[in-house]
């Protein structure tokens, strides 16, 4: 497969955290590790960058969702370059050292997440508790003019 010239990063993966409503204060949530994803070049086949983080709730059932919005028309997840878009795949799975789960869709909750970390940084117990998974699909990359592309995705989690 010829390798192509295009260069693909998610350069910021910012995170949005969903507090708790006025008096419910014990109900909160928290995500950390995540970090920049690089795709580098892309060939025919599909990509994939997985990376484990903590998603911490401190709720009774350590329920959590998640909400996830790229930086594309309506919150799609594309990366950019200039006038041209480069899809991506966004999938969660509440579990750590995962390569596959739940497909998102852009702005719509991921409900019924339930978090296995003790601690809000996972500083003890479990390191990481959950796995977030991007992909650019090979026809996507395919299709895509040369050049190198970015994009920011933005997590968005709430206690259940």
């Amino acid at each position: 497969m010829p390798v192509r010239n295009r260069l693909a990063a998610i350069c910021a993966c910012g995170v949005a955290l969903c507090g708790s409503p006025a008096g419910a204060q014990s109900n909160n949530v928290r995500v950390t590790g995540l970090t920049d994803v690089a795709f580098g070049s892309l060939t025919d086949g599909d990509v994939v960058r997985a990376q484990n983080l903590c998603a911490f709730s401190s709720t009774s059932t350590k329920g959590y969702r998640v909400t996830a919005s790229g930086s594309g028309s309506s919150g799609a997840f594309t990366l950019a370059n200039g006038g041209s878009t480069l899809a991506y795949e966004v999938q969660w799975n509440k579990l750590t050292g995962q390569t596959a789960g739940t497909s998102l869709s852009p702005n719509v909750a991921l409900t019924g997440q339930t978090s296995a970390a003790t601690q809000q940084q996972c500083n003890s117990g479990p390191a990481t508790s959950a796995s977030l998974i991007l992909i650019v699909r090979g026809t996507s990359a395919g299709a895509a003019a040369g050049g190198n592309y970015s994009g920011t995705l933005t997590l968005l989690i709430g206690p259940e």
